[in-house]
């Protein structure tokens, strides 16, 4: 079940160029220092998510976590694209947007485990995390209510004059959603400077796309509002980035909100509590071992002499020594004091 854009995939190298410019399927050919850099990035999100897997197996972590495994190209590709000051805001599936915007792993794993450490101070669990400093403004339990304020953070940098751009991350499910088609409108009128990303990963909270979207091409949805829209390999790091450096080029010139529709797939299930039933696991194995996005990257390193299996297994060792000490953190810092059920509260 390979991603449907997968076979025009190319190998031209694409720079930072507007949409008319961007041919779907096109890459951006990495040399050592963006590999690696790919290869570190995505395998922290790929350790961090199976600690906090086993941590909520161990009753360490409570309440709903939803995991990244599988997606890691997405964030980490969208990222490279960026420039500070640039807004991430995304749904409740967000651990590895937080990573990949440089929030700590400690603040991370103490968040998921209640303690006062935490980035939310251990009050936001594992859907409520934000930071002002790394410009991400949280993961959303409601479904697609992300994407309404997503829009709201690129109407405020228009309305400052600033070129920074919101991305606004959401899933296949999610797009469905009244207020996202509400978003579309106001962006599309006002020309914000705004990426819609869909994570297509296929399943939603556990049902095919193809039964429950009428119109399963998602790229599309904003087109009769002038949205343009392009689907992505989003199992392959290069095809994100190139296509991130379009979308971006895009809204700094003024050009108003673009979608990219990244054709993803998750591993695991939906939430920790979901045994995933729906499809089968021939299916998921034929994705692992064909399209991982970080095992893509290792074999390139390999194949070109950038990297030995011994360099590899130092990145790997270093990025699990980074997961265990926040895991360790994460158990024996302290929960918040009882005083704290009454601060941040607006009323």
């Amino acid at each position: 079940m390979a991603p449907r854009n997968t076979a025009s995939v190319s190998s031209r190298k694409t720079g930072s160029k507007g949409i008319e410019d961007f041919a779907p399927g096109a890459i951006v050919e990495f040399d050592r220092d963006d590999e690696l850099k790919a290869y570190r990035e995505m395998l922290l999100i790929r350790r961090f998510e199976e600690k906090a897997g086993q941590l909520y197996g161990m009753g360490f972590i409570g309440g709903f976590c939803h995991l990244y495994i599988g997606q890691e190209a997405v964030v980490v590709g969208m990222q490279l694209a960026l420039k500070e000051g640039d807004q991430v805001i995304t749904g409740y599936r967000d651990h590895g947007h937080m990573l990949a915007c440089g929030m700590s792993a400690r603040g991370v794993m103490a968040e998921l485990t209640g303690r006062r450490g935490g980035l939310s101070k251990g009050k936001g669990g594992s859907m409520h995390m934000f930071s002002k400093e790394k410009h991400f403004y949280g993961g959303h339990g409601i479904v697609g209510a992300q994407v309404s304020l997503g829009t709201g953070l690129a109407f405020a940098n228009r309305y400052r004059g600033n070129d920074n751009v919101s991305l606004a991350y959401f899933g296949d499910g999610a797009a469905n959603q009244g207020q996202v088609y509400e978003s579309f409108n106001m962006a599309a009128l006002w020309k914000l400077p705004v990426i819609y990303i869909i994570e297509n990963n296929r399943y939603a909270m556990g049902t095919s796309v193809a039964r429950a979207s009428a119109g399963v091409d998602f790229s599309k949805r904003g087109s009769a509002i002038g949205i343009p829209g392009f689907q992505v390999d989003g199992m392959d790091v290069r095809a994100v980035k190139a296509a991130g450096e379009a979308a971006v080029a895009h809204c700094r010139e003024g050009k108003g909100p673009i979608i990219l529709e990244m054709q993803t797939y998750r591993y695991r299930g939906h939430s920790m509590s979901d045994p995933a039933k729906y499809r089968s696991k021939d299916e998921v194995q034929k994705m692992r071992s064909e399209h991982d996005p970080i095992e893509q990257v290792k074999a390139r390193l390999l194949e070109k002499g950038w990297a030995s299996e011994d360099e590899l297994k130092a990145i790997d060792k270093d990025v699990r020594d980074i997961v265990a000490d926040s895991a360790d953190f994460a158990q024996a810092d302290p929960e918040p004091d009882v005083s704290e059920l009454y601060t941040d509260i607006l009323l």
